[in-house]
Parts: structure tokens; C-alpha cells; sequence
């Protein structure tokens, strides 16, 4: 498939209903969504994914990683498909979500952002991951077994990650009011981000949901799959906004 003039790795649609369409996270490919949440989700719905420059199967280009320029591969895949689908979105994925609803709402039908930031300042301090950590020759072997460039490219791509989370994205809160789609805010209770950062995003959002999974770190939907996927289908198949006994953030009128 070709996006924006490059050739692009793409999983078509598989099982039926409303279009889902899943955003993998940076330093990773489709296949980190695809076979851990994607089973469950395809009972459902019909799934597709794609792989990102420089991400899997993608080959990459001499430009920096951007969050814009994500957003702007998910809206041409989007305008391939030809429909309107939910997004779920996983860490920089979860973020490209967020920046296509604020941009493109027309294509969106709801958002499940997880384990996403909407500034740089909000994540936990952590040591950075570059080619000198001791975790790299396992990436850049893993990197190489699908990526055109092979394992050579890995070092490129790390530092390009590295930028990107560095300075990206840096959204404010006005920002955020300004997304209309419906958004499910999720997170493990060990995450990369700071609580108060998740629940700043959360209140922000004028139409958001939040679940916090227990026992749990930016690695939920594998650590957590079963109770990620559940809630993740319930979101996506639920009537909204939520009717609940006592609504005190969501000033429902009910019929």
C-alpha cells in the first residue's frame, strides 16, 4: 500500500462490524497489538493496523519522528480504508490517536488512548533507552527480523525514538478541550506517566472515560489482556454517554 508516496505495510480488515483500526506504539510493529488485543477485538469488530515509517515492515525515511507526521500516515490510512473507524492506540500510538481526533473528527468515531501523554513533562523519570543500554542487541535483533534496513538501522531508529519523547508531544490542556470524539483514557497503575498527568488528561477531555488497570505497567495489554480487551470491546460497544445512578462529573440529562 502506498501512503503519502512510501510504501507502506498494512493488515487488511479481518471480522465484521465497525471499523477498528490499531496504532502501535513507538520502537514496535503492529504485531504487538494485533496478537495480544487483536483476537478479542475481532470477535466484535473488523480490525486493521499498519506499520509506521520505520516501525516492522515500514522502511523509514531520513526524517525525525513526529507526532504530526504520524497523524498524518493515520489519516491517509483512514482515507484509504475509506471509512470511519475507532482508534485504539497504544503509548505513541495511543498520542497519534489523540492529535487525529483533534485534527480529523470527521474520521473518528471513538478513541481508546492507553498508556498515552498529552506533554513530554508529564511521563516518570526513566532512564533513557539508547544503543547502549544493555537491552539493545535484543531490540535491534528483533527490529532487524522484519525491518527492510535489517538490524543496522536499529540505532538510527532508537535515537529518532528517543527525540521524539524527548520533546513530543506538547499539547496543552486547552488542547485537549478541544478534541469532540469520545475518548477512553487507559492506563496501567505502574505506567510511564504520572497519575496526576493521567487524571489532567482525563478531565480535560470533554467526552472521557478512565480505567486504570491493576497490576500493571506501559506493558498492560500484555500483562493485563483479558481485562484490557474486556474493557476495551465494553467501550467500544456501549451506548454514550454513560447512564450512571449518581452523575456527578457527566451531567447526563436522562430521557
Amino acid at each position: 500500500m502506498d501512503l503519502l508516496g512510501h510504501r507502506t505495510w498494512y493488515q487488511p480488515a479481518k471480522g465484521h462490524g465497525k471499523l477498528v483500526v490499531l496504532l502501535h506504539g513507538g520502537l514496535s510493529n503492529s504485531n504487538s497489538m494485533w496478537h495480544s488485543i487483536g483476537p478479542g477485538l475481532r470477535r466484535h469488530f473488523a480490525v486493521s493496523a499498519f506499520d509506521r515509517r520505520g516501525h516492522g515492515r515500514t522502511s523509514d525515511t531520513s526524517e525525525p519522528f513526529t507526532i504530526e507526521a504520524m497523524a498524518d500516515e493515520t489519516i491517509a490510512f483512514l482515507n484509504f480504508l475509506g471509512r470511519r473507524a475507532h482508534l485504539v492506540g497504544h503509548s505513541d500510538g495511543a498520542n497519534v490517536a489523540l492529535a487525529v481526533a483533534m485534527r480529523r473528527p470527521d474520521l473518528v468515531r471513538r478513541v481508546v488512548a492507553i498508556g498515552a501523554n498529552y506533554h513530554h513533562s508529564g511521563l516518570m523519570a526513566m532512564e533513557p533507552f539508547t544503543p547502549a543500554s544493555a537491552s539493545f542487541a535484543d531490540f535491534a535483533e528483533s527490529y532487524g527480523a522484519l525491518a527492510p534496513e535489517g538490524a543496522s538501522h536499529a540505532a538510527a531508529v532508537v535515537e529518532k525514538s528517543r527525540q521524539l519523547v524527548e520533546t513530543e508531544p506538547h499539547w496543552t490542556r486547552e488542547d485537549l478541550e478541544r478534541i469532540s470524539r469520545p475518548v477512553l483514557v487507559m492506563a496501567g497503575d505502574d505506567d510511564v506517566m504520572t497519575m496526576s498527568h493521567l487524571t489532567s488528561m482525563y478531565e480535560s477531555l470533554a467526552e472521557a472515560q478512565l480505567a486504570v488497570v491493576p497490576g500493571a505497567s506501559h506493558g498492560v495489554l500484555r500483562e493485563r489482556t483479558k481485562l484490557a480487551t474486556g474493557l476495551i470491546c465494553d467501550y467500544l460497544r456501549s451506548s454514550h454517554p454513560p447512564l450512571t445512578r449518581t452523575p456527578v462529573r457527566r451531567m447526563v440529562t436522562r430521557p
